[in-house]
């Protein structure tokens, strides 16, 4: 058998560090239950899915604390965090704390889900479909309104374990015409 396609044997600690080898953006993921409980949660496994329908997803342990009222959610809003907003990011991440405490969440137009304030962009997105994901629910959600508040500001990035900034001091150059691309970045 070719060396290349055999089965690799690692364990889950191996997983996770390989996988922290991708820098990503950091979201607050928020919603509200029929009880009027607010919800929220730090995600760095969101991602665009469509441009037709505005389709994106995140993803949720099983064992969350509050796993079974985000199956129950209608809807949920994408905050997409700024690097000063680390702080915020930690709060949310963490289990079974008042993540609310102290702040005044806006309010989103379409489907009036707490939204973060000072997040570069917040996405109410109604609920689309939701698939297995191993230990995880892949919740996908349909975009209904995109409120842009920090146009220029840069994102909060998580990479190694650790949060990190842009540097945008030399900027790697794009390919010409990348603008046309539906998709592929």
């Amino acid at each position: 058998m070719d060396a290349r396609v055999q089965e690799q044997v690692f364990d889950g600690r191996a997983f996770r560090e390989a996988l922290g080898n991708f820098a990503t953006g950091v979201t607050v993921i928020t919603t509200v239950t029929a009880d009027g409980e607010r919800l929220g949660t730090t995600a760095s496994s969101f991602n665009s899915v469509s441009l037709d329908p505005p389709l994106v997803l995140f993803s949720i342990a099983r064992n969350a604390k509050a796993f079974p009222a985000w199956q129950k959610a209608g809807a949920f809003a994408v905050n997409i965090l700024a690097e000063d907003q680390d702080e915020l990011s930690t709060r949310f991440a963490r289990p079974l704390t008042d993540k609310w405490s102290g702040l005044s969440p806006e309010i989103g137009p379409a489907e009036g889900l707490p939204l973060l304030p000072g997040a570069l962009v917040s996405m109410e997105c109604t609920s689309f479909a939701n698939y297995d994901g191993g230990d995880h629910v892949i919740m996908v959600g349909k975009v209904v309104s995109l409120i842009r508040r920090r146009e220029g500001a840069r994102p909060l990035v998580f990479f190694g374990s650790k949060y990190r900034a842009l540097d945008d001091e030399d900027p790697i150059p794009t390919p010409r015409n990348a603008d046309i691309w539906l998709h592929g970045w």
